[in-house]
């Protein structure tokens, strides 16, 4: 990792910049696979899984209630632990329908419905993320979409991971296909003989897979958000543990060689102590290599207080963010961007990875200053509705006629006037 001393504020925003790479050639070729996916369809597919996964497969649609998959059973009970901690946190997301009368006989309200069509993208190489469908698919059936469509790559016995086609069968979800990379958020935004087409796109991946969530997106196929390397950054003072500010940053780096963790504090001491402990425990991670790579891209930085490094944090703006601080509730109020948070020695980020009941789908790349994570709301859409009764018409149109004509829209003013025409005249009448 490398080290600032003391950075000049003017100089924040070059440190906040994410390791970069030339997406030139990238979105070349993920054009090319949409391309072909969207002419070819099923045939697309299969052909993708042999060129990119090396897997040959006859079919993308699997009869999940036709599987059988054995998983451990410690593993089991932990899933289900996690299940009902998130469906507890989502569910109290719900909210009523509330009327307003914002003027005499004008009700207004907004309804949430469901989104009716949702596609979700399960990474599945070298670590299927079965973590992500609990995140996904729970908010979804919470939200009462109709139809959700899960895509993730095949493994190389051809078949589906077992705990991803385990969580699947408890969680009842049935339309799940063999499919990965770029070519399933283009079989999913454009459809395929097997893959309805859906509304919106869910989920992480590589580079691939999101330069392809971005390009659909001209399609008219709504995505959950601009999403890139996994990050973290944690705030730490002296009575922070070394060790485990270590671990929390390694928990990060381990995802993938582009990767950024970051680690800001106000003493010289742990910062020094958390060098060491990286030292330690790197050796001991399978995934050791990735994890060092990201660390070439990664920083510590020395402050000069605790309110500094929340101002750098909130500049950051970081996926997630870890406050392990002898105040970290005081300072958790100052922080205006992040995609979650976790506050004090034992909230670990791992804590809201897998079962704490939050959702992980989180912003990244400095989207936290303007996007949320998903949750409920992301699979729903607010329809607003109004109301007016003549009384209400009677009050209200002469406001409306004077905006619309000083806006020159004499049509929208006509609309108001022949009512109240009709209005006058139905009382000479009376």
């Amino acid at each position: 990792m490398k080290k600032i001393i003391y950075p000049d504020q003017k100089n924040w925003e070059e440190l906040c910049k994410r390791p970069a790479f030339d997406s030139t050639k990238l979105e070349a070729n993920v054009r090319d696979i949409l391309s072909t996916v969207k002419e070819q369809g099923d045939l697309a597919l299969i052909d993708f899984n042999k060129k990119f996964d090396g897997v040959e497969t006859e079919r993308i649609k699997l009869d999940i209630s036709e599987m059988t998959f054995n998983i451990d059973t410690d593993l089991a009970d932990a899933i289900k632990i996690a299940r009902d901690n998130i469906a507890k946190f989502h569910s109290a997301r719900q909210e009523d329908s509330v009327k307003i009368e914002t003027a005499r006989g004008v009700r207004c309200w907004r309804k949430s419905v469901p989104i009716q069509n949702v596609g979700l993208y399960i990474p599945g190489g070298s670590a299927p993320l079965f973590s992500t469908l609990l995140m996904l698919v729970i908010p979804a059936q919470l939200a009462g979409c109709e139809n959700i469509v899960v895509c993730t790559p095949p493994q190389k016995d051809q078949q589906l991971d077992p705990v991803i086609g385990w969580t699947c069968q408890l969680l009842g979800i049935t339309k799940v296909f063999l499919t990965g990379g770029a070519q399933a958020i283009g079989a999913m935004a454009f459809g395929t003989d097997s893959i309805p087409k859906v509304y919106k796109i869910f989920g992480p991946g590589n580079q691939y897979v999101t330069a392809a969530k971005q390009l659909v997106q001209k399609d008219g196929v709504a995505i959950d958000m601009p999403a890139g390397p996994s990050e973290v950054l944690v705030i730490a003072d002296e009575s922070a543990s070394p060790e485990f500010v270590a671990a929390d940053l390694l928990s990060q780096a381990e995802h993938g060689a582009d990767s950024q963790v970051v680690l800001v504090s106000n003493s010289k001491t742990l910062i020094k102590d958390v060098e060491m402990e990286l030292v330690q425990q790197i050796k001991e991670l399978p995934r050791k290599d990735i994890a060092l790579k990201a660390l070439e891209n990664s920083q510590s930085i020395l402050v000069r207080n605790l309110d500094e490094a929340i101002d750098f944090s909130n500049t950051y703006a970081p996926e997630h963010l870890i406050v392990a601080t002898e105040d970290c509730d005081e300072l958790g109020e100052k922080i205006v961007n992040a995609g979650s948070v976790f506050l004090g020695r034992w909230s670990c980020e791992s804590a809201g990875d897998y079962a704490s009941g939050t959702n992980h789908t989180l912003p990244t790349s400095g989207y936290a200053r303007s996007y949320s994570g998903v949750s409920l709301d992301s699979f729903i859409k607010k329809i607003t509705f109004q109301k007016i009764s003549e009384e209400g018409i009677r009050e209200l149109g002469p406001s409306i006629e004077k905006m619309a004509e000083a806006e020159k829209l004499q049509g929208h003013k006509n609309a108001v006037a022949v009512r109240l025409e009709k209005l006058k005249n139905k009382i000479k009448k009376e």
